[in-house]
């Protein structure tokens, strides 16, 4: 690991241009106190080897990361403010002359991050500063929330997947391209575009997808025997999800002739591109679709701080909200009052943050009548034919057969989410004051062009979430008066 010793190239820059940097600014603070918040213990099980080239100093790396995510810049960027810009070489301790570094050691270093045994560090090092100054004491609300972030990567078609799922195992699995040249005839996988067909013609798409799917099967089937690394692992395993995902046997076809057409319909949890597989079709609302991930929050709505992050895929029940919610919960030292909408008031969650001991304002999900207007009633019952000749009938349903009632798991519960969230005003009153703001703390999340994500996959996305986290809360604790004298943070008094 790299160690800071205070040799400069050129002028210091903090002490010479002081009156220049923004007072009251993240620049000017992080100039002012990076290594108290980043000091160098913080980064050394990232370094475990004392071999090789000492490193860039980490809390140089710490801090550039942080203004980067702060501002929504590419590698390339940071460094063209690092090397240009007195504000970001004061923040990160570089002289007046200093040409920084190349932009790959910042993908090292987050690399390097991703892989330790806290990812989160950034996020953590901010979240004991917010801890220390207090300014959570006393406040047990939690605003509960979630946002599509695009992925970093063009959705792909059946075709492009299918096409580069092969190139792929070409090129990563011993033996595959002879296995190809032999039992792949449907496109010349060595030609990275599509193939030259009549693309307004459906016929000749058919017929293209069947032939495609037909050479992927092939290949997998005549793959030598062998033990495959990871990554030639992944090629393999791809290739089967896309080769499968999109297709279904012919229209006249009993699935065992080799025949495929494109499904109707789309699959679950649906791989969209093979650069990142862990990318998802996601609807956020009815009409609403975006290809990428959720990133998931937990804000104190008074202060607007960020009490906990996570990013996930967009598909499974395990990155749903309900579920997703209890972990950004579970390490509160005490009850909060939840606020969220209507899916994070799942009967799971409900019962599980319940028996929590927290005070729940978790918007329950209506119940929907079989008729508009009609009646509905929750029990354990098929009525059949009994439902014949009932004069509220047609209120009830339009099941030939009669009505069927179902009561589902956590019932109570929900029927009495319902009626206090109907009846009772003060709820009401809460719900309305307290949940709303963590909708302007998803607009600061995504400002600046962060709605896109520039990685890809779950775990280099979910270190960029925390650490975007990390840069907002730190500037939110600066606006609010965040100062370290005498070895600890505190917050100045209002006006001082």
């Amino acid at each position: 690991m790299g160690e800071w010793v205070g040799e400069l190239v050129g002028p210091d820059v903090w002490e010479t241009c002081r009156g220049l940097i923004p007072a009251g600014s993240v620049f000017a603070f992080l100039a002012e106190h990076r290594g108290e918040l980043f000091p160098a213990e913080m980064f050394v099980d990232m370094y475990p080897s004392a071999n090789g080239r000492p490193s860039m100093p980490p809390q140089i790396l710490a801090a550039a990361i942080t203004l980067q995510a702060l501002h929504g810049l590419s590698d390339f960027e940071t460094v063209q403010e690092l090397r240009c810009d007195l504000r970001w070489k004061a923040a990160c301790g570089l002289g007046l002359n200093d040409m920084a570094f190349d932009p790959s050691l910042l993908a090292y270093f987050r690399r390097r991050l991703a892989r330790s045994a806290r990812p989160n560090r950034i996020f953590d090092a901010v979240r004991e500063v917010v801890k220390a100054t207090g300014v959570l004491k006393g406040k047990h609300r939690r605003a509960l929330d979630s946002t599509v972030l695009d992925d970093a990567v063009a959705t792909q078609d059946t075709v492009t997947q299918i096409i580069a799922a092969v190139r792929a195992v070409i090129r990563e699995v011993p033996g595959a391209d002879t296995v190809a040249a032999a039992q792949c005839t449907a496109h010349d996988y060595t030609d990275p575009g599509k193939p030259r067909i009549a693309w307004n013609d459906e016929q000749a798409r058919a017929e293209l997808v069947d032939a495609l799917v037909t050479d992927a099967l092939r290949l997998l089937g005549h793959l030598p025997e062998q033990q495959l690394g990871e990554k030639a692992a992944n090629a393999v395993g791809i290739l089967a999800l896309v080769a499968g995902q999109d297709v279904e046997p012919a229209e006249d076809s009993d699935g065992r002739d080799g025949r495929w057409r494109i499904t109707q319909g789309t699959a679950h949890e649906r791989i969209v591109s093979t650069v990142d597989p862990e990318a998802r079709h996601i609807h956020k609302t009815r009409s609403h679709r975006q290809d990428g991930y959720k990133a998931h929050l937990a804000v104190e709505p008074e202060t607007g701080l960020y009490t906990a992050v996570a990013l996930r895929p967009g598909a499974g029940a395990e990155h749903h909200e309900a579920a997703v919610g209890l972990d950004l919960l579970a390490e509160e030292s005490e009850p909060v009052d939840a606020f969220g909408d209507t899916a994070y008031s799942t009967g799971d969650a409900r019962q599980a943050l319940d028996r929590a001991g927290h005070r729940l304002f978790l918007k329950p999900a209506p119940l929907r009548p079989a008729v508009p207007g009609g009646q509905h009633h929750q029990r354990k019952a098929s009525f059949g034919d009994l439902c014949t000749g009932c004069h509220l009938r047609e209120q009830c349903t339009k099941a030939k057969a009669g009505r069927i009632l179902t009561i589902r798991p956590h019932h109570n519960l929900q029927t009495a989410a319902r009626h206090q969230a109907a009846t009772d005003s003060g709820w009401q009153a809460d719900y309305r004051r307290w949940r709303p703001p963590v909708e302007r703390a998803v607009a600061w999340l995504v400002h600046h062009g962060n709605r896109r994500l520039r990685y890809r996959g779950t775990i280099k996305n979910d270190t960029w979430l925390h650490t975007r986290a990390a840069a907002l809360n730190l500037r939110r604790l600066i606006n609010l008066g965040l100062t370290h004298t005498s070895g600890t943070w505190h917050l100045a008094p209002a006006g001082a």
